[in-house]
């Protein structure tokens, strides 16, 4: 039965899986200098030098899986010691170098960072290497080559450095959270954040306490997960984990759907305001187009804060692919709605950590939203639920939109408009390719992802946006 798509991300549940069981039965602080030791017993072997070595670095991993380092407020952190079997990165010579007479890799070079051995075989020496690539772009044999981490290649904002101990290093500046280096590290050096023990006290403190109900909102993405059960299945769990009950983030969608669509006629133009890590990005890298972005909150937001309105007892858990969902539960606007996030692998973490097998269990049904919030999930799908909430609510408005998959393209149309040059009026920005259902929260990852989240959508009761609000 696979659960995960890289052995990465199952050693990563394993660590969350035993501190939440340590954490349900009171017994973390008792024994926490022993979770490496259960993870990895002695006589295993690992894929690192020693097991002291693996066991050092699962105890950063640990931490990682409460909470992390509390003094950065950056979800996505680098655990430096795992840090340290990536090759050095920059421009290197290759054995294509043939050692010709032009050199013209060292005339080009302006630092003098280029030299040659006895046999006219050049080397570039890293202390003065500014890695501009002139020397690779003039060599005739295209024996220069840039070598990259697959952490440098996945962030396309390029908030990924190495510094002087050769491990990566966070820009937080320039870094959106989207969570794509995380899944692409190959020795899991990358990782977010979790916030499963705040689940954990926020779940046994309502299981001893009336007073307040603790609401898990999935996001419509869930439809593509856990493809070893049934999607009731997933559902009735949770509510046996201790959660009061299950809302769709996609009546959320649908809610902001609506507003959204009447938002962009009254401005001419706008871009999305979903996805956070791409609202992060206008912030860092395009900050003059940030009143260009929807006023309207995300619809996990949107719909946190309608719960709480509603019912001044209740707790939200959103529950999600989004690594960059826990940093938009920071900010003063969502914080005050939405109490913890989970992603789907920490989830997994949880059913196991109590013991539940979900696939033994009856199937509980989800009916708030309609097939257009569900499609939120899934790039285009936005587009298509703006375009709905417009017909619904007969505004007449010519609709040019953009939909963006992944960061690169939402780079594109925004360095567009920034210009004046972008024949749209409306941005959707996914910085996941793929959009929700790429995300690095993800417990899997492929095309067929798409196809289940339209199923899905089609399978919601409430067929308009209309009806899906109109219960509100």
């Amino acid at each position: 039965m696979r659960k995960f798509d890289t052995k990465v991300q199952y050693l990563k549940y394993k660590v969350l899986r035993e501190v939440a069981s340590q954490a349900w039965n009171d017994t973390l602080l008792e024994n926490l200098l022993d979770i490496p030791k259960i993870i990895v017993p002695g006589k295993t072997s690992t894929m690192r030098c020693c097991v002291y070595k693996e066991r050092a670095i699962l105890a950063e991993r640990v931490k990682m899986a409460m909470g992390g380092e509390t003094e950065n407020n950056n979800v996505i952190q680098v655990i430096d010691i795992a840090c340290d079997e990536c090759p050095a990165a920059g421009y290197e010579v290759t054995d294509s170098c043939r050692g010709c007479l032009a050199h013209r890799c060292e005339d080009v070079c302006k630092r003098g960072a280029i030299s040659f051995d006895h046999n006219h075989v050049a080397h570039i020496d890293k202390s003065k290497c500014v890695e501009c690539g002139a020397c690779a772009k003039v060599c005739p044999f295209a024996a220069i080559v840039n070598r990259k981490r697959p952490c440098q290649i996945s962030c396309k904002v390029k908030a990924i450095s190495i510094n002087e101990d050769n491990a990566a290093s966070i820009d937080n500046e320039k870094c959106i959270q989207c969570g794509a280096c995380v899944y692409q590290c190959p020795f899991g050096a990358i990782t977010d954040k979790s916030f499963i023990l705040n689940v954990v006290d926020l779940i046994k403190k309502s299981e001893n306490n009336s007073k307040y109900k603790v609401y898990a909102m999935v996001a419509p993405s869930i439809s593509s997960q856990f493809t070893y059960a049934k999607l009731g299945q997933v559902i009735t769990g949770l509510k046996k984990l201790g959660f009061f009950t299950v809302v769709e983030a996609a009546l959320g969608a649908d809610m902001v759907a609506h507003a959204e669509s009447k938002e962009l006629s009254e401005k001419g133009f706008l871009t999305s305001s979903c996805c956070p890590a791409f609202v992060q990005y206008v912030k860092s890298a395009f900050p003059k187009l940030l009143p260009l972005v929807s006023h309207n909150l995300s619809p996990m937001a949107t719909l946190a804060k309608y719960i709480k309105e509603t019912d001044k007892t209740a707790k939200i858990v959103f529950i999600g692919p989004c690594t960059a969902k826990k940093a938009e539960a920071q900010l003063e606007t969502v914080k005050p709605y939405v109490d913890a996030v989970l992603t789907f692998e920490e989830l997994q973490a949880l059913y196991d950590s109590r013991n539940i097998d979900i696939t033994t269990l009856e199937e509980d049904v989800l009916d708030n939203a309609s097939y257009f919030g569900r499609i939120f999930a899934r790039s285009g799908g936005l587009t298509d639920a703006v375009k709905q909430g417009l017909i619904e609510q007969k505004i007449y408005f010519e609709l040019k939109p953009i939909a963006c998959d992944g960061i690169e393209e939402c780079r594109i149309a925004l360095l567009k408009k920034n210009k004046n040059i972008l024949d749209a009026n409306f941005i959707e920005g996914m910085a996941c390719t793929g959009g929700c259902i790429g995300g690095a929260g993800c417990l899997t990852h492929g095309e067929k992802n798409k196809s289940e989240v339209d199923k899905y959508g089609r399978e919601a009761l409430e067929k308009t946006i209309t009806d899906a609000i109109s219960v509100l």
